[in-house]
């Protein structure tokens, strides 16, 4: 299985299909299946009882995708060490 290097919130720019040169921030990944959802690439049409039509992002496979910018990274909270140094 290949890791991914598109990580969630990566700006990315779609290099094929329908939405060829769209760019977009990454909101959803499949790791397992290899996919991605960009915002605004691939809108879909969705019917729910309740809410009516609504319009969702589809996933696109990663080959399709070409990163502009890599996701900000979080800073992992530095743990303060209890020990007192006594002089």
């Amino acid at each position: 299985m290949t890791k991914l290097k598109i990580k969630k919130g990566a700006t990315v720019q779609v290099t094929t299909g329908a939405d060829k040169g769209k760019k977009g921030a990454v909101i959803e990944v499949n790791p397992k299946n290899m996919l991605v959802k960009i915002q605004g690439v691939k809108v879909q049409t969705h019917f729910d009882k309740k809410e009516g039509l609504l319009k969702k992002e589809g996933f696109i496979h990663y080959s399709n995708v070409k990163l502009i910018e890599s996701a900000p990274e979080k800073k992992a909270p530095t743990k303060k060490s209890s020990k007192s140094k006594s002089a």
